[in-house]
């Protein structure tokens, strides 16, 4: 063999090895995300399995700032104190869902997509409400401001009364994981087309303002001080449902615990 051959072979087989090891990273981290985002059997076992570390977004203790105002601009309706949040469904319902969410993270929009229809039914029916906590989980790790902004516009839409219906177009339109679209305050504010009654200068003044960037931020470091690990993390009745089954609870036998928990009282009204 002559040297010329003997050097392109060399070459080669270096450009081979880099080309396998390239390809084994791309596989590593593919696999990665899809233990994230892992879906199992229709429930979204993910979103609630924190002990088993997947399809959650894990903290770092980040976050995007915090704030030491003992007051801050607070929604119409919604809750202040320690743990600020924001009530959907009839007050007066026997039982109380407590959801934890992020709306960049894959994982909360994994949660809202398989368990929106029966939460909204039973928040409709009188038998559910929600109370809920915004997290900046992924602008700290990830870096970047779509949590605190998309956070600050849902509860401008809460100023409106839309809060529940702008929640669910953010999530219907959340980008993907290393995007970080919802930093646009245009592009929130464009969102607000698809709900009814939404847009207006009143709401574009709001999100451009960052009227409650103060009150996301509270809503975080409450999440940060409870020493949630990750988003979703979801709460009926006070009990985390991480806990429950494994974390394999489905919508139907969500609905059967909400119903279960409520035999024999009133739907709540209003």
């Amino acid at each position: 063999m002559n040297q010329k051959n003997q050097d392109g072979q060399n070459r080669d087989g270096t450009s081979s090895a880099r080309e396998r090891l390239q390809a084994q990273r791309i596989k590593e981290k593919s696999r990665a995300r899809r233990v994230r985002q892992a879906v199992v059997g229709g429930a979204v076992v993910a979103a609630l399995a924190v002990a088993g570390g997947v399809a959650v977004w894990v903290s770092s203790g980040g976050g995007s700032g915090s704030t030491a105002e003992t007051a801050f601009a607070l929604p119409k309706k919604a809750s202040d104190g320690n743990k600020p949040a924001v009530p959907v469904g009839a007050p007066g319902a026997h039982s109380t869902l407590v959801v934890w969410e992020d709306f960049r993270c894959p994982a909360c929009q994994q949660f809202e997509t398989g368990f929106r229809p029966v939460i909204h039914q039973l928040q409709d029916s009188g038998q559910l409400k929600v109370e809920y906590h915004l997290a900046t989980l992924i602008d700290g790790n990830a870096g970047g401001s779509g949590s605190l902004n998309a956070g600050n516009a849902a509860l401008c839409a809460q100023d409106a009364g839309k809060f529940r219906d702008y929640h669910d177009v953010l999530y219907s339109h959340q980008p993907p994981e290393q995007q970080d679209r919802f930093s646009d305050k245009k592009y929130l504010i464009q969102l607000a087309g698809k709900v009814g009654g939404l847009a207006s200068p009143a709401f574009t003044k709001c999100v451009d303002d960052g009227r409650y960037d103060a009150f996301v931020r509270k809503s975080n470091e409450a999440f940060t001080s409870a020493g949630f690990r990750g988003t979703p993390t979801v709460l009926l009745n006070g009990k985390d449902l991480a806990q429950v089954q494994g974390g394999r609870v489905t919508p139907a036998e969500l609905k059967k615990m909400v119903l279960d928990a409520n035999k024999g009282k009133q739907p709540g009204k209003g």
